[in-house]
């Protein structure tokens, strides 16, 4: 059995996305893991195979994450995006793709025997299972990871501009101890209220003090930005998927809006809004974005035709893990910690998250108010 790469991913202008795609997982050039190792000894042992392991193709160049036993063989590049078997001077590496939802090639699960071997059927399902466990672990484990990165950050910032009015507390009470014939009670109690904001201060501080040291830092670095252009970059990304699932993206918007906001952030928002559109949309559906501008804010608005949400999901849809009645269209795994990742990075930028849902099977529209400053 043998097949063909599909083509498309091997065309430049889906290579960048491919390797954007691989980084953002964080798994080049990391350690062994246990988790891993588990899978490739079960892929070993579905096919009585001396070794298996999980290898992620980056800039033309192979990372081997997991080998386990002593494969006589290695997977070579190009990697193949379908299920593939190589019989060559007697040796066999069959490789199962590990592709992400949106239909990028990251890397193979293999196993290779000094033997001919022609898998049955089952091996066939079995070694696919295991490369579908390899994505989900992935795509759980960085999910996961922003989410919590968002909420340091949403944290971070909330404790950054409670020290302006704990310092002026502090600063208002050391003057009020400092006014002339003011009496002996009230010089007491101003000393005690600098002295405990003053501490209060001091404890934000420790706090911050770890959240600047981070790389990347936790405020928003805003700057004017056209949001359109946002918007037509995060259309471009999900290109595949869109392609794959036979639905279109229409940005109604026609002229550049002008805002101050972190458009790294901004990007994060809205993919992870326009993701969970595709991931619950019928095929061959069409998603909407337009807008509303006041002189003072812009209103985003994601519609599509999907599945659509129940009143009790509209209640709880911003709550981690909480169980939805709406399921994925297609083989997507949804988490639910897009949006709460969303959610977190958009109460940086001072603004508002909702969704609304005329019922079952009618669709939803996710709504972003952002200040345009």
């Amino acid at each position: 059995m043998h097949s063909e790469k599909v083509v498309e991913n091997t065309k430049p202008q889906y290579e960048a996305l491919r390797l954007a795609k691989l980084i953002h997982y964080e798994i080049l050039d990391t350690e062994a893991e246990y988790t891993f190792d588990r899978i490739s000894h079960l892929a070993a042992g579905m096919f009585k195979a001396p070794g298996a392991g999980i290898c992620f193709e980056g800039n033309a160049s192979l990372f081997q994450k997991s080998i386990v036993g002593h494969p006589p063989v290695n997977p070579k590049l190009p990697l193949c995006q379908n299920f593939n078997v190589v019989n060559e001077s007697g040796s066999t590496i069959i490789t199962a793709p590990l592709q992400t939802h949106e239909g990028y090639l990251l890397g193979v699960i293999y196993v290779a025997a000094a033997e001919i071997i022609e898998p049955t059927e089952t091996q066939t399902q079995m070694l696919s299972l295991l490369a579908e466990m390899v994505m989900d672990i992935l795509a759980s484990r960085i999910a996961t990871r922003n989410a919590f990165r968002a909420y340091d950050d949403r944290l971070h910032v909330l404790i950054h501009d409670l020290k302006n009015p704990m310092t002026t507390i502090s600063l208002q009470s050391e003057l009020m101890g400092r006014i002339p014939a003011i009496d002996d009670k009230a010089v007491l109690i101003a000393s005690k209220i600098n002295s405990q904001s003053k501490k209060m201060v001091d404890s934000l501080n420790e706090i911050l003090i770890p959240a600047k040291k981070a790389a990347g830092g936790y405020k928003p670095e805003k700057a004017q930005i056209d949001l359109k252009e946002v918007l037509e970059e995060v259309k471009l990304n999900f290109d595949l998927p869109l392609k794959h699932k036979g639905q279109s993206i229409s940005i109604n918007i026609y002229e550049p809006i002008m805002i101050f906001g972190d458009v790294n952030k901004l990007t994060v928002i809205f993919s992870q809004l326009v993701d969970n559109a595709i991931k619950f949309s019928p095929l061959g559906t069409e998603i909407n974005i337009s807008h509303q501008l006041t002189p003072t804010e812009l209103t985003i608005s994601v519609n599509d035709h999907g599945v659509g949400l129940t009143t009790e999901d509209l209640d709880k849809i911003f709550t981690k893990f909480a169980p939805l009645s709406a399921k994925p269209t297609g083989t997507e795994s949804a988490n639910g910690f897009g949006l709460i990742t969303a959610g977190a990075f958009i109460d940086i930028h001072k603004g508002k998250l909702w969704a609304e849902s005329p019922g079952k099977g009618l669709g939803t529209t996710f709504y972003v108010k952002l200040p345009l400053r």
